[in-house]
């Protein structure tokens, strides 16, 4: 098992678990084959169903890898708002000719059946969202050998993951596609000043812990990644980029609206999962979007019928389309090739800013990042602590 984050893999780029289909076996393989750090989402899967899909990855590649679990969430506050949204959906119901789903699904996602797996038949990674494990939760994966990485949204949530035990933090700016991570949701905080940018976030948490770094929300290009390894960062994570690529298991009207110009520009919203969540602004989230609870998990239970059935129908304007605000830079590239790409305008970033011209200048070039030589970015910086 790898000792440090820069072991994992030849160059600093980590495939964002994508829960609901599109981070599987596939797609973290053809990454992790490339030289990045490919990941499992087990959020929404049963224990076993994380297991067989573990199994199909260690068939497909021998490189280290990840798998990315949900933390059990808090009692709902308010039932009653679940059941108010629930009438004000009904007219969604009746439009694709299916029924609404059952609010009170599980809430912990199969939490401890997951970590037991894991505990028992080890994997390299394991990383967190939407909290942070206990001390004791993370010194059991320490003893078995996996690195562990707490998703964090704030500076005081990336020092609780240190003080737990935490082997890296996650840093996830407000610009990233799909679910905000943030350890307790807040509804007061929602709003267009919710959530902290990329850059800023990064920088208060380089200077409140002092363990490894992953910058992730927006990141779609090498000179993007450049620029985070030199703000401290010593991996960069990217989802929507590699949401596109033939392995990504989303579906194919998810993969056609992010390059679709119809849908301009991306939104935080609760219409489907009850949590914020950045996707395509389409028709659902535009009509329920202002009227959603803060209940997650029950809102996505109760919407996820009409979900499907949106997507059975081929209208994408009922489904969720989760994207971050680079969605327009998605290029329709194999996976492993994609990192090669990245791989190549990163060398040519460093190359430029070296030889002071401006970071996106020069693309084309090839070669490794050799980021585990060089500390972050080889910009001079001392990178994240490892």
């Amino acid at each position: 098992m790898p000792t440090a984050l820069t072991d994992l893999c030849r160059h600093p780029i980590v495939q964002a678990p994508m829960a609901g289909g599109g981070s599987g076996p596939a797609l973290a393989a053809a990454v992790c084959e490339a030289g990045g750090l490919g990941f499992l989402a087990a959020g929404y899967k049963t224990a076993d169903g994380m297991y067989q899909e573990i199994k199909q990855l260690r068939g497909l590649t021998g490189r280290p890898f990840g798998v990315n679990l949900f933390m059990p969430q808090p009692p709902l506050a308010d039932a009653s708002a679940v059941e108010v949204y629930r009438e004000q959906l009904a007219g969604e119901a009746t439009w694709y000719e299916t029924e609404l789903g059952d609010a009170d699904g599980s809430a912990d996602d199969g939490y401890e059946a997951k970590l037991a797996i894991l505990r028992d038949d080890p994997v390299p990674v394991v990383s967190f969202t939407f909290g942070c494990p206990s001390r004791a939760v993370l010194d059991a994966f320490a003893k078995v050998g996996t690195y562990t990485i707490v998703t964090v949204t704030t500076a005081a949530e990336a020092q609780a993951a240190q003080w737990s035990g935490a082997d890296a933090v996650c840093v996830q700016g407000v610009e990233a596609g799909g679910h905000q991570g943030t350890h307790r949701d807040d509804p007061h905080a929602d709003g267009t000043g919710a959530g902290l940018g990329l850059l800023a976030l990064l920088a208060q948490v380089r200077e409140t812990v002092q363990i490894p770094v992953i910058a992730a929300g927006g990141l779609m290009r090498g000179a993007q990644i450049a620029a985070v390894l030199a703000a401290g960062a010593t991996m960069a994570q990217l989802g929507t980029a590699f949401l596109i690529t033939p392995e990504s298991g989303a579906h194919p009207l998810h993969k056609q609206a992010l390059i679709n110009p119809l849908f301009t520009h991306t939104e935080l919203t609760r219409a489907f999962s009850g949590r914020p969540a950045r996707g395509l602004v389409n028709r659902f989230l535009r009509e329920h979007g202002p009227y959603a609870p803060a209940a997650y998990p029950a809102v996505h239970y109760l919407t996820s019928p009409v979900r499907k059935a949106a997507a059975k129908a081929g209208d994408a304007q009922g489904m969720n389309l989760w994207a971050g605000q680079g969605h327009r830079l998605a290029r329709e590239l194999p996976a492993g090739q994609l990192v090669e790409v990245l791989v190549a305008e990163l060398d040519a970033a460093r190359a430029a800013l070296a030889n002071g011209r401006p970071a996106g200048a020069g693309y084309g070039t090839g070669g490794s990042a050799g980021f585990g030589a060089e500390g972050s970015a080889g910009f001079g910086t001392s990178g994240g602590a490892a």
